[in-house]
């Protein structure tokens, strides 16, 4: 695991304990995250996830801004309890106060899309539908799912690569 990811959730908890004069449980932490999301913050589990990718490619941005967004979450969970808003004004008061930055709620990282396996399925109204892998597996288990507009069943017809 990166240290340099590993020493900044570190310094975040540091700056919020002397802020709020109390201590925090630390997380655990993994790089399990896949997908679009740079992190997630699960508050019960008190556990951060990170997509290593995004972080390889986004070094600087990421250590600043989105580890201290997802630890922000955690902070904001243990301080005030788990009734307030997950980008509420708890959340973004730590952002700018504890931490100095805007509490920006999503980021701008370019992520680039691997080509989907898609899957023609047709009614009897000629109208193609795209299925995700998952769904082509679920009619394959026995889901059934119908046209919305003539509400004829849909057949598979073709894969398709897009």
């Amino acid at each position: 695991m990166p240290e340099l990811l590993l020493a900044r959730v570190e310094t975040c908890y540091q700056q919020a304990q002397r802020f709020f004069n109390r201590t925090f449980t630390r997380p655990h932490i993994s790089f399990a995250l896949r997908g679009q999301k740079a992190g997630c913050a699960h508050l019960q589990e008190n556990r951060l996830r990170f997509n290593e990718r995004l972080y390889r490619e986004n070094q600087s941005h990421f250590l600043l801004q989105t580890v201290a967004h997802e630890v922000a979450h955690l902070v904001a969970y243990q301080q005030f309890g788990d009734n307030i808003r997950p980008h509420g004004k708890q959340w973004q008061s730590i952002m700018r106060e504890v931490y100095g930055l805007k509490p920006d709620r999503c980021h701008q990282y370019v992520i680039a899309e691997k080509p989907r396996q898609g899957f023609i399925y047709r009614c009897a109204c000629a109208e193609d539908v795209i299925f995700s892998a998952k769904r082509h597996t679920l009619v394959q288990k026995g889901r059934r799912y119908r046209c919305l507009r003539c509400a004829s069943p849909l057949i598979f017809f073709a894969k398709q690569g897009r």
